[in-house]
């Protein structure tokens, strides 16, 4: 047997989706992420970003950048544990740390790197990480590279965390939970998991990539929007959604960020995040706090989608955010609608096993602040005129 014989047959696969025009994924963009997009020469309606702000082609993002290179270069040649330690890593930590209301926080280079060094870091050999069955790739594989026990309970299903709990009574553990699912588009019962968390002597970790700049009155996420800032122990986000860069943090009590800091492997063994992000990402933050019309317009968005995708007969599952899956539940289908729309210049995600389970297939849409009325209502036409054209509608 041959080690590689695997990769021949995945691109046969891959030559046969590109022949047939369904391979949707590596798609060229040849312009800004923006509310619109050029791929290929084409200009459609981009409903497949996490941009859910805006600010990625926002003109004070852009300048602090810029200057930000030429204070102190393109990179840092090394990571922040040794040479690579800027002083401008160090004002964004504090800034994250106010803005979350938290104690400290902690820089990585990416939000996938966050989780694979904070969640190692601290659940040990006896230890237990307890994860919804929906949380992110980056909570998974976190837990993998932690020598404690993983333990799942159902989606959203706040009995079945409490019999997770129940059998784990003697352990020290950590809930890990998405604050806004991915794929979903619907929020963790964060109260209920609060309450069992100190029913069973359990912290609570929550990665709010989605709900960043998303949930809250001042864009602080899911424990903003609970009302449970001071209940939640850890707050992961990443700033490849709302805050209009890459990267990631993790905010929470001084003592617990300076263990992961000097035990997270991902960020000790990487290099550090270049000055022009992490000056993106401050500007971003200010932008955030000084512009709350800006929330006010991506939900006036959302809510005008889900009705329209209601109305037109689709299932949009449990959304309840600018996250929305149009449930097709057939592969097929999901790849000829998503050939389909982008025809009618509405650019969208397929969404298939094993990324879902079989039978919940899906175009994942997610939308923007920047969206306007004119370019919904394109999307909304296209969908009813594609959903029709395949009888799924």
């Amino acid at each position: 047997m041959d080690i590689f014989e695997k990769c021949a047959k995945a691109t046969e696969y891959e030559s046969g989706l590109k022949e047939s025009g369904y391979y949707f994924f590596f798609r060229k963009l040849e312009s800004p992420q923006d509310s619109e997009v050029v791929v290929n020469g084409k200009r459609v309606v981009m409903i497949g970003s996490n941009n859910y702000l805006g600010l990625t082609n926002h003109p004070r993002v852009k300048e602090a950048a810029l200057k930000a290179i030429e204070k102190y270069g393109s990179g840092c040649a090394g990571s922040r544990f040794l040479n690579g330690n800027l002083e401008i890593h160090e004002e964004l930590e504090k800034k994250l740390a106010r803005f979350f209301r938290k104690e400290a926080a902690l820089v990585f280079a990416t939000g996938y790197q966050t989780n694979l060094g904070a969640i190692p870091a601290l659940v040990g050999r006896n230890d237990v990480a307890i994860i919804d069955r929906y949380d992110h790739a980056s909570i998974i594989d976190g837990c993998r590279l932690s020598f404690g026990q993983v333990k799942k309970y159902r989606h959203n299903d706040m009995k079945d965390l409490e019999r997770v709990l129940e059998g784990t009574k003697d352990k020290d553990k950590l809930i890990i939970v998405d604050g806004i699912f991915s794929m979903e588009g619907d929020i963790a019962d964060l109260p209920d998991i609060v309450r069992l968390s100190k029913a069973y002597g359990a912290r609570v970790m929550v990665d709010d990539a989605h709900g960043v700049g998303v949930l809250g009155n001042g864009g602080r996420g899911t424990a903003e929007h609970f009302g449970l800032e001071n209940e939640v122990d850890l707050i992961m986000g990443t700033y490849s959604k709302s805050l209009a860069a890459i990267g990631g943090f993790i905010a929470g009590p001084s003592e617990v960020i300076n263990w992961i800091k000097h035990l997270g492997r991902s960020m000790i063994f990487s290099a550090s995040l270049p000055p022009s992000l992490v000056a993106s990402v401050i500007a971003a933050l200010d932008i955030v706090e000084e512009q709350p019309e800006l929330r006010a317009r991506l939900w006036r968005n959302t809510h005008k989608m889900l009705r329209g995708y209601k109305t037109l007969g689709y299932d949009t599952g449990t959304s309840e955010t600018p996250i929305i899956p149009i449930l097709i539940k057939d592969t097929m289908k999901t790849y000829q609608m998503c050939k389909l729309l982008f025809e009618n210049g509405v650019f969208v995600n397929p969404v298939i096993s094993p990324a879902v389970p079989p039978g919940r297939e899906l175009l994942r849409t997610s939308y923007m602040a920047t969206h306007t009325e004119e370019q919904l209502d394109k999307v909304l036409a296209a969908f009813e005129k594609v959903g029709r054209q395949l009888g799924v509608i």
